[in-house]
């Protein structure tokens, strides 16, 4: 990590503990609908933590049987973001990363790349007082291969000299799409690609 010149980080999961947050909200959204359709729910979102709430709620919604619209979407987002905004704050810090962040921002270029969407991660960050630790923010709708390439463009960075921090298979194909490599914060709900991926991998940053 302190070897590169730009690191990208994802959130959930890797500067907070926030994921088991956002898996209860979920499953409180769609719990009224039966408990099959909350156990299914539960599953595909610890199976796809990186996915957007933007992709996972029409699917959610179809599979409850309501409407996907853009309006109802939108509704359930509204819905989602009020549940969620004052737990993902005051969650606890992934080990150490609060550390690095603070002691490093200023030798090395930060961005942040999540699914979590734009409006709602720069009010996190700005809740945190840690948005001036990074030099782009960049949430839902922007996908994260898309982010990371213009940002690479901007910061004149060779994607040899830069990183990406994650904990999902979505920032792992984000980091390969890039020719970035991948950093794997272990968690108990990424195991299967704890197997699958080669490169390296940590508990938390208390000693990168």
């Amino acid at each position: 990590m302190r070897e590169r010149r730009v690191l990208f980080w994802d959130f959930d999961g890797v500067v907070k503990e926030s994921v088991d947050v956002k898996t209860q909200a979920y499953v409180r959204l769609f719990e009224s609908f039966g408990a099959g359709i909350a156990a299914r729910v539960r599953e595909h979102h610890e199976n796809n933590g990186g996915m957007s709430r933007f992709e996972k709620l029409p699917l959610y919604l179809s599979w409850a049987g309501r409407s996907s619209s853009a309006e109802e979407v939108s509704r359930y987002c509204d819905r989602f973001s009020a549940a969620v905004f004052r737990a993902v704050v005051e969650s606890a810090w992934v080990p150490g990363a609060r550390e690095y962040l603070e002691q490093n921002h200023e030798r090395q270029r930060f961005v942040m790349v999540t699914g979590t969407p734009q409006e709602e991660i720069v009010a996190i960050l700005d809740a945190l007082g840690i948005t001036g630790w990074f030099c782009e923010v960049h949430g839902a709708p922007t996908i994260k291969a898309a982010a990371i390439e213009s940002a690479l463009i901007r910061l004149e960075c060779r994607s040899s000299d830069a990183l990406m921090i994650g904990d999902s298979e979505s920032d792992f194909t984000a980091a390969a799409a890039t020719n970035v490599e991948f950093l794997l914060r272990r968690t108990p709900l990424n195991l299967k690609l704890q197997r699958t991926h080669t490169g390296p991998q940590c508990e938390d940053f208390v000693n990168e």
